[in-house]
């Protein structure tokens, strides 16, 4: 079941003529979900990555900008400096908002394309279009469940599948980098903060995952059920059965969740003590100045931001593969 290749564009697909969502038009899916990404958007994400590239490179100004307004203009008492400072900072701060709204909307645009295509492709499967056998109560029930629910948050994931890594590890890397400049003792604490989580995240992930599988195989039997011939009060009690193991699902998922981000944020508050701690023994003797603190502090909140987005990004990429194996299998055995 070899899928044939598209043909690859750098011009961005907003402007294009609309398709009308066939992009998958007679073809069939891809093995891998990233082959599916690149099928539908691959010279969107080039041009989502080249923005996230200038978003993140504009991330140290702001702290640089702060520190020095601290260590200059009101040291000094040189108001045309802090002037100067004020619309330096205030025109930066424009300009990358500006580049992000332009990044927002772009990749939600390659989302629900990419949404919209694979609804097409299921439903024209459906209708015999894609050369499938005739389908049967139990085909019929998954593949609702396939066209409604689980087609979004697959094509959902599509815009930010390569650019939101992009985005935050170039935040965090030109962040970690400046700061490495600024003073490489206190940046030692910035890897105390996150060393931790590359340690229990993946591991709490994959706990997530187990149950988010589990989660769509039982939701998709429901709603084959629902179309099914059993008995009555037979499937009443199945599917009262299958709610209920959802339900622990969803709990374990939720309590996994809630204590990974617990974990974050107090590797994040001890982060700033240790800052406070050390930045404020070399300001007492003399090895930097009070700036330096706020730039750190500064730099560890810019730097938690996209921490905490990279950690969801891995979360949904871990439960969308396995939404778009369990797709992948269903449409190629139905």
């Amino acid at each position: 079941m070899k899928a044939r290749s598209s043909q690859f564009s750098l011009w961005p697909s907003p402007w294009r003529a609309n398709d009308g969502g066939r992009t998958l038009s007679g073809e069939h899916l891809p093995r891998g979900y990233y082959g599916l990404v690149w099928r539908i958007s691959g010279g969107d994400q080039v041009w989502l990555c080249a923005l996230s590239g200038l978003i993140a490179i504009l991330n140290t100004a702001p702290i640089e900008i702060q520190r020095r307004v601290v260590d200059r203009s009101l040291k000094e008492g040189n108001f045309h400096s802090l002037g100067f400072f004020v619309l330096a900072y205030a025109c930066v701060v424009v300009l990358q908002g500006s580049l992000k709204l332009l990044f927002n909307i772009y990749r939600s645009w390659v989302a629900e394309h990419a949404t919209r295509s694979l609804r097409s492709f299921i439903n024209r499967r459906q209708e015999g279009v894609t050369g499938a056998p005739a389908a049967t109560a139990a085909s019929e029930g998954t593949d609702i469940s396939m066209i409604i629910s689980e087609s979004e948050p697959v094509g959902a994931f599509m815009g930010e599948s390569i650019s939101e890594v992009a985005l935050q590890a170039g935040i965090m890397i030109s962040v970690i980098g400046y700061l490495i400049v600024l003073q490489p003792v206190m940046a030692i604490v910035i890897a105390a903060v996150f060393l931790p989580q590359f340690i229990f995240v993946p591991l709490m992930q994959r706990a997530i995952t187990r149950r988010a599988e589990e989660r769509i195989a039982t939701l998709r039997s429901a709603s084959a059920a629902l179309v099914g011939e059993e008995d009555g009060e037979t499937r009443r009690k199945a599917q009262d059965d299958r709610f209920a193991h959802v339900f622990d699902l969803n709990m374990g998922v939720f309590k996994f969740k809630f204590t990974m981000n617990f974990l974050t944020n107090l590797c994040h508050q001890l982060g700033i003590a240790g800052i406070l701690g050390i930045g404020g023994w070399f300001v007492v003797s003399g090895r930097t100045q009070v700036g330096t603190i706020v730039a750190f502090i500064s730099g560890l909140a810019t730097i938690k931001d996209p921490w905490d987005d990279l950690t969801t990004w891995y979360q949904s990429m871990t439960v969308t593969r396995a939404r778009y194996k369990l797709l992948f299998d269903a449409l190629a055995t139905g």
